[in-house]
Parts: C-alpha cells; sequence; structure tokens
C-alpha cells in the first residue's frame, strides 16, 4: 500500500451526482398504495423518503374544540390558538378549549406493526455518476452488462445497483419490522477508490451500511402534512397525516490516483533529503556518547 501511494502520488478527488427510483406496490388499510403516495420529496441532497407507518386525523375543520386528553393547568400543550377556557374533554377529564383544526389529532402511539411494514419488499435504483475533474475522467455505478433483474447481493451482486429496502436495513444491522414502526435514517455509502492508470484501470464502487439516527435516545423520523378539500356548501375540511417512515441519505466517497514520474521524483527526493535529515540529527546526538567513551 505504501509502495502504490509513492508510485501514484497523483490523486484526485471526486464529484458525484446521484438519482434514485423507487419501486413497489402494497395492500394495507384496504387500500393500495403506490410510488406516488409513499415515496415523499425531502429538503436534503441525495436522499428519498420511504413512508411505512401513518396516524390519519380526517374531517378537520376550523373551529372551537377541547385540546387532547390533559388537564387544565400552565402544562397544557396546543396544537391552537387557546381560548382561556376549560372545557369537557369526555365525562372523567377537563382541558383547555383551543380555535383550531378540529378534532385535533390525539396524541397516540404509532400503529404497530407498521402499516407499510411490506415496504421493506420494495426496490431503489440508485444511479451513480462520478467524476474526477483532474483526470477527465467519468464513471457511472451501473454496470455495462448490466441486468435489470438482479438485487444488490454484497457476495454474489456486489455491483448490482437495485437494492432491496428490508436488505439495506439488514445490512446496517437493523430490524426493518422494528424500524419502520417509528421510522429512522439510514445512510447507503458508496465508495470509489479508483487506479485510473490506463494498463491497470480499476474503478467500481463499494457499498456499505449504517443507521444514522441513534435509537437509543432520540429513535424515529417522522412530520406531518394535510390534503385540503371543500364541502359541497364551501367549507373547508383537510386530512391531516403523521408520516412516519425510513429516510435514506446516499453517501459518496472516493479518490483516484494516476501514476506521474514527476510526482514519483518528487516523493523519492523528500524520501532520501529525510533520511539524510534523520542521519545528521542521529549522528548529532551520538557524539556527545562516543567522545565521552573515547576518554
Amino acid at each position: 500500500m505504501w509502495l502504490w501511494e509513492l508510485c501514484s502520488g497523483n490523486v484526485g478527488e471526486i464529484s458525484s451526482s446521484v438519482r434514485t427510483n423507487v419501486k413497489g406496490v402494497a395492500y394495507a388499510n384496504n387500500r393500495i398504495w403506490d410510488t406516488a403516495e409513499y415515496t415523499i420529496p425531502t429538503q436534503a441532497v441525495n436522499s428519498f423518503f420511504v413512508m411505512t407507518n401513518i396516524i390519519k386525523t380526517e374531517n378537520q375543520s376550523k373551529q372551537e374544540c377541547p385540546e387532547v386528553n390533559m388537564f387544565c393547568d400552565l402544562s397544557c400543550f396546543s396544537t391552537g390558538i387557546q381560548t382561556g377556557r376549560c372545557v369537557d374533554y369526555n365525562v372523567t377529564f377537563k382541558t383547555c378549549e383551543v380555535e383550531a383544526w378540529c378534532p385535533v389529532q390525539p396524541m397516540e402511539n404509532p400503529p404497530e406493526p407498521a402499516v407499510l411494514r411490506s415496504s421493506e419488499d420494495f426496490t431503489v435504483l440508485i444511479k451513480n455518476n462520478i467524476n474526477f475533474p483532474k483526470f477527465n475522467c467519468t464513471e457511472l455505478n451501473i454496470p455495462q452488462d448490466f441486468n435489470n433483474s438482479c438485487t444488490y447481493n454484497k457476495t454474489t451482486s456486489p455491483l448490482c445497483p437495485i437494492f432491496r429496502l428490508g436488505d439495506i436495513v439488514q445490512e446496517a444491522n437493523q430490524k426493518f419490522s422494528e424500524m419502520a414502526v417509528k421510522g429512522g435514517i439510514i445512510a447507503i455509502r458508496i465508495n470509489w477508490d479508483c487506479n485510473l492508470d490506463s494498463w491497470f484501470y480499476d474503478c467500481s464502487p463499494k457499498y456499505s451500511f449504517n443507521r444514522l439516527d441513534d435509537k437509543e435516545t432520540m429513535p424515529g423520523l417522522h412530520f406531518r402534512y394535510a390534503r385540503y378539500y371543500k364541502l359541497p356548501h364551501g367549507e373547508e375540511q383537510r386530512t391531516l397525516f403523521k408520516v412516519y417512515g425510513i429516510r435514506f441519505d446516499v453517501l459518496v466517497f472516493g479518490t483516484g490516483r494516476k501514476f506521474n514520474i514527476i510526482e514519483l521524483i518528487k516523493n523519492i527526493g523528500s524520501m532520501i533529503s529525510y533520511v539524510g535529515l534523520v542521519s545528521n540529527l542521529f549522528f548529532v546526538l551520538i557524539q556527545p556518547v562516543l567522545q565521552i567513551q573515547s576518554h
């Protein structure tokens, strides 16, 4: 390895672009779920989000209603504008009244098992274009003999760019059925370590996976969104969704190396200078000892 780096001193950094395409259809809660519903655009770069669980609150409209099941005190958590009144939540409890989208979303744990637990069988095609600007060299992670029916396996198909979501999570040492309940973040790492010399060209990706969110202290990933509609008489209503899912972050790393005779001469010269410096330093340190022994 040391000799390789000495001879291939000309190193170039990588630039990269990533595109993903998720496929799969699920049947859950008496309906069909396709990619238009369970894949939601993210603000993160080179990432894709797959919904795995959901809490739905239907027929919300703007009005005054009881807040969630909490006692009336200063600790009342509000999803609307508090009116200052304490009203009946049910026959047992009173709670804060709010002006909000009512009924408010209940404070409850996500369904278990997850609604879209079958999403572990969905697949994603990852297209990764890389470029080494220093060497004007480009590569793509899709092999020339690409078989579009392949599925990634680190032993039998290590270069296949199609990944089963359940396999990705398993490679990250996680259980998909558990992670699907509250969601989380998984890193898909693509590492390119390339020899770009024409006589010994070698440039192919290596994939690895790990979980990024801390499942012990702050596990999961969720957010809310709403779909609005109007009733025949003109009243606006909405359905509120609290969505849980797994975000997959595609992280690309890499370096490209090429033999360069000038760099080799510089490295050899630096080594010779270093050896000479060490020899002189050793002589300076050992000379007093030799003088003492001569007396």
